[in-house]
């Protein structure tokens, strides 16, 4: 039986044995492959990455003599 290959792009990564412990464990609870295990966590580091990017953004934009504009008028 002929499998297609996957689409998702295979990287490699080292990782010392706590971690990969780690990623044992979680992958057992929640019943899914390690890769898939990590590529979860992976994308919710990104977010949280993210998240920080944006709030810097705000802190810098968050100033005493900042204009404000209702929202209705904001999404026109």
């Amino acid at each position: 039986m002929y499998q297609m290959p996957t689409t998702k792009k295979r990287i490699n990564i080292t990782v010392d044995s706590e971690i990969e412990e780690i990623l044992r464990l979680l992958s057992k609870r929640d019943e899914v492959p390690q890769a898939t295990k990590v590529s979860d966590l992976l994308r919710k580091a990104i977010e949280l990455e993210e998240d920080e990017v944006f709030n810097e953004i705000a802190e810098k934009r968050d100033v005493a003599d900042t204009k404000y504009i209702e929202h209705e008028k904001a999404w026109k």
